[in-house]
């Protein structure tokens, strides 16, 4: 069984698709729908470390 991708996953692919130019937007800090300070600490516990 497939887990979901991560925070960090999706926050780089929408960097990506906006890069390729798709109008996309990223969401200010405490806009509605944006990862909160909670939703960041949580996703650090099991982020993968850099090499």
């Amino acid at each position: 069984m497939a887990s979901k991708k991560g925070l960090y996953a999706n926050i780089h692919a929408k960097r990506e698709r906006i890069k390729a130019g798709s109008g996309e937007k990223m969401r200010k800090a405490g806009a509605e729908g944006a990862p909160t300070a909670k939703a960041f600490r949580q996703s650090a516990k099991t982020a993968k470390k850099r090499k």
